[in-house]
């Protein structure tokens, strides 16, 4: 195999009731590719050993760091680091925003977006670039634009 499940990076994604198996199925296989560990807060719209996540991570499933909280207060009582919910209802461009290492990048469910819970806990809520008119990325295709530049920023991108 030519992954190692070794320390990764310290910066993390966590997805916030997700309820498409096969967004947290490419998350996951970004994840691996990149060395970040992934957080799955729920209730979640299906369960794990879904065919259709299998399908979407592919062999990099097993490969995947990932750490499950039943709920969002369980996980933000356990959370370290910044908090950045990624929203349509960001205050700040993440392309303007300066990321460090340790920060937590959130994404709401497809359909509801991020609880009130998370936006108020939030250290920073941040929007990712859309022409006007758009309403959303899709989860998988904005976790991949927003880690991609957290990690150029602090150089924690793989060689």
């Amino acid at each position: 195999m030519f992954f190692e499940k070794k320390s990764l990076q310290t910066m993390r994604i966590a997805l916030i009731q997700p309820e498409i198996p096969q967004n947290v199925g490419a998350i996951l296989r970004l994840s691996v590719c990149l060395g970040v560990n992934v957080d799955l807060i729920g209730p979640m719209g299906f369960v794990l050993s879904n065919k259709r996540l299998k399908r979407a991570g592919m062999d990099y499933i097993d490969l995947a760091r990932i750490t499950h909280f039943d709920s969002l207060e369980h996980f933000l009582r356990d959370q370290k680091g910044r908090l950045l919910l990624f929203t349509t209802q960001g205050d700040v461009g993440a392309y303007n925003f300066t990321f460090a290492e340790g920060d937590v990048l959130a994404f709401g469910s497809e359909s509801m977006g991020a609880p009130a819970l998370a936006h108020s806990s939030a250290a920073a809520r941040l929007a990712l670039p859309m022409c006007e008119g758009a309403r959303s990325l899709n989860l998988a295709t904005a976790a991949a634009l927003a880690l991609g530049e957290a990690l150029r920023q602090t150089g924690g991108l793989p060689a």
